[in-house]
């Protein structure tokens, strides 16, 4: 069966897909034919447990002098000593066993999709629902990621959609390359970050047994999946030996998820089109999107935060949608939410850079 027919066919069947449509447009009076411009907001009728993670535009930075920037060190020693060992483990990659290769690229996917899959589209903006098992699944592999647990991750994601690009955004991009990739875990946190996230509603992840769960266990389980396991397997099950299997299993791959994670709040909020929204920063980067298993679709992200597949093109370099998808098929994953092309279209219409190319 092509893929795309396989697509389709996934995506329809054993759980229903909740279409999120436009509000019916209406013809300017002039005559010309314009879209009227029109907010689509129907986020309150289609996920009523979270509404905190729209974009509100009304929001300005105070006026007065920025605070001063105020160093942790202790993140700083450690973001180089992890690096360091990265940048080693890259000279040990030629003689490593082949099995260690696959075991980290293994666990580089499963971490990452604890990141996208889960922290990202499942707890952050309650794009799709899932079972306890894949719950439980996804929990695991976001521990394995070691990027805070569910809840801040989520609580600091859903300020930073709605306060996009202003010092309430933890990772501003307005700040330059570095702060909004790395930097911002680096310094304590704008007094306006903590002000706007200890405003926003999150009863329904303090609801969640499972991420109230990690939060409490969070570092002894974090020492156990990100470092101790991945280094053990490979030098218990094959024979490789402890320095390729902590320098290359655990410190390179460990690195690379982080920074794979991070270009999602550098480089594609800086590089890239804005085919849906030009008055927003987020841009369409593929390369992110290759890095970050389809995180990189972000102009479309921030304009639809509600749409399961963060694109428009579902599998389209989009590792995380197929893993959804397939979950779905098995039952474990229903719900989805998807935005229409109809919507889609009024929006790339009314408010894009020009460069849509529908798909």
């Amino acid at each position: 069966m092509p893929a795309h027919l396989l697509q389709e066919e996934m995506s329809s069947s054993y759980t229903t897909t909740t279409t999120i449509t436009a509000p019916p447009s209406r013809i300017l009076p002039n005559g010309e034919g314009k879209l009227e411009k029109a907010a689509l907001h129907l986020e309150e009728e289609i996920r009523p447990e979270i509404k905190d993670d729209i974009y509100d535009p009304t929001y300005k930075d105070k006026e007065g002098p920025k605070p001063k920037t105020e160093y942790v060190w202790r993140n700083i020693i450690l973001m180089f000593l992890l690096h360091l060992g990265a940048l080693y483990g890259i000279t040990l990659v030629p003689t490593s066993q082949v099995y260690t290769w696959l075991w980290a690229f293994f666990y580089y996917v499963v971490s990452a999709l604890g990141i996208t899959a889960g922290a990202h589209r499942l707890w952050s903006h309650r794009t799709y629902k899932a079972r306890l098992p894949l719950r439980f699944f996804l929990i695991v592999a976001n521990t394995m990621a070691f990027q805070n647990d569910v809840y801040e991750w989520s609580r600091d994601h859903r300020v930073h959609h709605k306060f996009s690009e202003t010092d309430a955004d933890p990772h501003n991009a307005r700040r330059g390359f570095f702060f909004s990739h790395v930097g911002w875990l680096l310094v304590r946190k704008h007094p306006a970050v903590k002000e706007k996230g200890a405003l926003l509603d999150l009863s329904d992840l303090k609801a969640e047994k499972l991420v109230m769960f990690q939060r409490r266990y969070y570092k002894p389980a974090v020492l156990l999946m990100c470092f101790i396991l991945p280094t053990f397997v490979p030098w218990y099950f094959w024979g490789e030996t402890f320095q390729h299997s902590l320098y290359v299993a655990t410190f390179l791959r460990y690195a690379i998820v982080l920074n794979a994670t991070w270009l999602v709040n550098s480089a594609a909020h800086l590089y890239g089109h804005r085919p849906y929204d030009k008055t927003i920063n987020p841009r369409e980067n593929v390369l992110v999107s290759l890095g970050a298993i389809g995180e990189g679709f972000h102009n479309y992200h921030h304009s639809f935060p509600y749409d399961y597949s963060t694109s428009e093109y579902r599998w389209h370099i989009n590792l995380t949608t197929f893993f959804i998808d397939c979950m779905a098929a098995l039952g474990l994953a229903y719900d989805r939410k998807k935005v229409s092309k109809e919507a889609i279209l009024a929006r790339a219409k009314r408010t894009g850079d020009g460069s849509y190319k529908s798909g």
